[in-house]
């Protein structure tokens, strides 16, 4: 029987009559069905929505959201095993990388239950005789949109703040991936016992569930990660109600090399930066600008250390890449990489399907190095979201940095040096939201997340989310004459 979607308090088919399937990346087999919703779904849950939002959810004490999000927690450990195994077989990734993620998703419910608390306004000080204060209110019905590369964390990262501020969520899975999320609706109904309409969750496609959502005028906060094609295309359709919007899209990120970095460190810790999750990563590092007094042994060095990276099946423990979500996203690294040979670029390593047993049914791949890259060319320029990646060398640190910002993305990056000067005046330098300095770890749940240019509006993570999810209200108190 198909999964069922999680409406109004209630596990319920649906009215359109239909599932799509969902599949399994490791073998191209069904893994499930769900139920389908229809455009009567979305309006029904919104107004299911819109009507715990004004009854009871805006009304709560912010303990008594932080005990909900609490208990959020609770249930989300209880499941890790089961969520992590779901988690790996619907997307692909290995199983200890879905494990950290599930885990990372409590830890957001945990944080939120405490950020929530210390969340306020502000007495300002002003120019007349009288009290200044600001406060923050909720919203009113959030949507949350997620992609299929982080589906469970990504779901955790939005439901978690916007539950905490005060809004009622409706969460809408991708198509390839919507089990987590409906896993998470089960913990919402079993363990938290969510007040019926406050969180549901609603499948289906986007040209229709999704554009029910974000076209509905009782949908107050859109928040979406995705690619930017589709963001673009939901501000467009959001604009003419003025709805508030936050947007986390697409990257493509460089990674720094400088003459004085230790290139060996870097090198051994870069492949997964780039090919982690198999590529499909908004903030993969999948442009390496390098100096050219350390590019020889940077490639030679990257190249050995993904040699050793271990490709397999997404359940077994060894396993650190997995196989692309689907056929067409595979299709799609292996056509970029033909590009990037045809514009003149030299393949110096992978890119090649995996035929043998245990590959074959599945959608994998060797990871891809192209060395000899400009930073002009498409390859360099478009988002593959897939494990590529592109070598570009330089010479001069001006020059460098005006490659490096002549792209439209600007969502993360690494600067290797050992020079701390050095590596902040590049930091501001260069256009992007989320940048470290000799690592490529950057996202942590206190600190803010998002994107200069066409990788985003608004920021997630930490306080910042809470300010997405909520409207700020001044009132001035005379107190003079």
């Amino acid at each position: 029987m198909p999964v069922k979607l999680f409406l109004n308090g209630e596990f319920t088919e649906g009215t359109s009559g239909k599932a799509f399937d969902v599949m399994e990346p490791s073998c191209n087999k069904r893994l499930d069905q769900v139920h389908e919703a229809s455009v009567e779904d979305v309006n029904q849950s919104v107004e299911a929505a819109e009507k715990a939002y004004r009854e009871s959810w805006r009304k709560t004490k912010p303990a008594e959201r932080a005990a909900f999000l609490r208990k959020f927690a609770e249930g989300i450990r209880a499941n890790l095993e089961e969520i992590s195994r779901i988690e790996s077989r619907n997307v692909g990734k290995p199983i200890g990388d879905s494990r950290w993620e599930v885990n990372a998703g409590a830890e957001l419910f945990d944080y939120y239950a405490g950020a929530v608390s210390i969340f306020s306004g502000e007495n300002l000080p002003v120019s007349r005789p009288g009290v200044d204060l600001t406060f923050r209110q909720p919203i009113g019905v959030a949507a949350c949109i997620v992609p299929w590369n982080y589906p469970f964390l990504m779901a955790c990262s939005k439901v978690a703040p916007a539950l905490a501020a005060g809004n009622s969520v409706i969460l809408k899975p991708a198509s390839y991936t919507p089990l987590s999320a409906l896993k998470l609706a089960e913990i919402a109904h079993k363990v938290v016992d969510i007040p019926k309409g406050v969180f549901q969750v609603i499948c289906g496609p986007g040209s229709t569930v999704g554009n029910a959502i974000v076209e509905h005028p009782a949908v107050g906060k859109i928040s979406f990660t995705g690619e930017t094609v589709t963001g673009a295309e939901i501000l467009r359709r959001s604009a003419g109600r003025i709805a508030r919007v936050s947007l986390e899209l697409g990257g493509k990120s460089p990674n720094i090399i400088c003459q004085d970095a230790d290139v060996q460190r870097a090198a051994e810790s870069s492949p997964l930066a780039v090919f982690g999750n198999t590529g499909q990563d908004c903030c993969a590092r999948s442009r390496a600008f390098v100096h050219a007094d350390v590019l020889d042994e940077f490639v030679s060095r990257f190249i050995e250390a993904t040699r050793k990276t271990v490709i397999g099946d997404p359940l077994d423990e060894k396993t650190e890449i997995g196989p692309l979500v689907s056929p067409s996203q595979r299709q799609r690294s292996l056509d970029y990489i033909a590009l990037g040979v045809k514009e003149g670029a030299k393949l110096a390593y992978g890119g090649e399907v995996l035929s043998a047993p245990g590959f074959s049914d599945g959608n994998y791949m060797t990871p891809a190095i192209l060395v000899d890259v400009k930073n002009s060319m498409r390859v360099a320029q478009e988002e593959i979201f897939g494990p590529v990646l592109c070598v570009i060398p330089y010479k001069d640190e001006e020059a460098m940095i005006q490659e490096v910002n002549d792209c439209r993305y600007g969502l993360s990056g690494s600067i290797w040096t050992s020079d701390m000067t050095r590596g902040l005046r590049l930091a501001q330098a260069v256009e992007s939201g989320v940048l470290s300095i000799n690592c490529n770890n950057s996202v942590f749940n206190e600190a803010p997340f998002g994107g200069f240019k066409q990788s985003g509006i608004g920021r997630e993570r930490g306080l910042y989310a809470l300010e997405a999810f909520t409207e700020v209200k001044n009132v001035f108190i005379w107190t003079g004459v």
